[in-house]
């Protein structure tokens, strides 16, 4: 072999060896995993780093776990999002088009943390236009997740969601826990919605509960709406059904309830203006339909105007002629308080010419209808009752006109 030759063997076998160093250096899990991050950052314009070991798998079909990973807006102190582990598994030609195409097979995080405000920031620097919806043909999967808001949060998130695909529908599992304040709703739903995107019909079917410390609502629910998510999350002509309890200590009240009207959530604060409402009930719970408005932030608002078809069985009689009138009973309620109900609610109720016009707490109502013979005849009310005849121990009484004074519910101020 000339001298040429030998040069020539050497510096090509120098060069394979330089190769298999480079690309050993190139796919280890120290360097690959921090580069894809890297190229999905760039693409949505985040930093995205992953302190704990990564691994990769390239035979067959490419995957990735990243783990202790963190998503900021450059500059940023509060991730937007935060995970102890993250899997992709994505064909080669996602890897070869270096983040120019969105495009994996599946998606998986374990115990992700979502910043609410800090995600509406990222979303700010985001181009005009529409976000692009990437193509997951078998879906995400979230374990332990956690939502994080100004004063409310959802932990405990688990979420399967089968595939994910531009103008294909989505069907999805969903369990988790909303907290805010001392309210807890924990869900466990299944959704579809037609197409990703803002403008997609909703529809969601599962079980809910609405739990305070005193008191608790689970319910069966079934759920359409349009969902719109320009501004905020807005469910748009919701119609929402559900068979429910109304549950406090040792008394449990069954319902069923229909909800119509835009249902909205934002910054912490749910909303449903105008509402429609009707409930079906029996013993201690009425029967009634009625229109008003909903609002819950830091507490609770509620105003409703409607009718109760009869006086149900489980309260206490009314005396004549009044419990033996058929009329319905138009009432007007309104709330503003504490989510556990403990605030002064307002009534007025009226049957025939007999008007009521008080103010009471829901909790000590509630006992007082449950309590033995033996307790107090009066209401824990305040406020006032006229009748123009009423009947009591077989003496009739005309121009009637009674004042209730509860001395624990204050006169409200004018």
């Amino acid at each position: 072999m000339t001298r040429r030759r030998r040069i020539a063997l050497w510096l090509f076998l120098a060069l394979v060896v330089a190769g298999a160093i480079a690309l050993r250096w190139l796919v280890a899990p120290a360097t690959l995993v921090p580069n894809v991050l890297a190229l999905a950052g760039r693409s949505l314009g985040l930093e995205i780093t992953a302190s704990g070991v990564g691994e990769y798998r390239l035979r067959g079909t490419p995957q990735l776990v990243a783990r202790d990973v963190v998503a900021r807006l450059p500059g940023e102190g509060t991730a937007v999002l935060r995970a102890e582990r993250i899997f992709i598994s994505l064909p080669w030609s996602t890897l070869r088009a270096r983040g120019s195409e969105l495009s994996a097979h599946r998606v998986e995080l374990d115990a992700p943390v979502l910043d609410v405000e800090a995600f509406r920031k990222w979303q700010a620097t985001r181009p005009p236009g529409k976000t692009p919806v990437p193509t997951l043909s078998k879906g995400i999967g979230i374990v332990r997740g956690q939502v994080l808001g100004s004063g409310w949060k959802i932990d405990n998130l688990n979420a399967q969601l089968q595939s994910l695909a531009p103008g294909a529908p989505m069907r999805m599992h969903l369990q988790g826990r909303y907290v805010g304040g001392d309210l807890r709703v924990p869900v466990d739903v299944h959704a579809t919605l037609t197409r990703p995107g803002s403008g997609a019909g909703l529809g969601v079917a599962g079980k809910l509960s609405l739990e305070e410390k005193d008191w608790r609502i689970p319910s069966r629910i079934l759920l359409s709406a349009k969902l719109v998510t320009d501004q905020a999350i807005e469910l748009r002509h919701a119609v929402l059904g559900a068979h429910s309890r109304y549950v406090a200590g040792s008394s449990a009240l069954p319902f069923s309830l229909g909800i119509a009207g835009p249902l909205r959530f934002e910054s912490g604060a749910i909303t449903l203006q105008p509402a429609g409402l009707s409930i079906i009930g029996k013993d201690a719970m009425p029967t009634l339909d009625a229109s008003g408005q909903f609002a819950m932030t830091q507490g609770m608002g509620l105003q409703l105007d409607g009718k109760l078809a009869t006086w149900p069985s489980a309260w206490p009689a009314l005396p004549p002629p009044l419990g033996q009138s058929n009329s319905p009973l138009p009432f007007n309620l309104s709330y503003a308080g504490a989510t556990d109900l403990s605030a002064i609610a307002s009534l007025r109720l009226q049957r025939d010419a007999s008007i009521f016009d008080g103010r009471f707490r829901l909790p000590e109502m509630m006992d007082w209808i449950d309590a033995p013979a033996a307790g107090s005849p009066l209401p824990p009310i305040s406020g006032n009752f006229t009748t123009p005849r009423m009947e009591v121990s077989g003496a009739v009484l005309e121009g009637v006109e009674l004042q209730f004074d509860d001395p624990s519910i204050a006169v409200p101020v004018e």
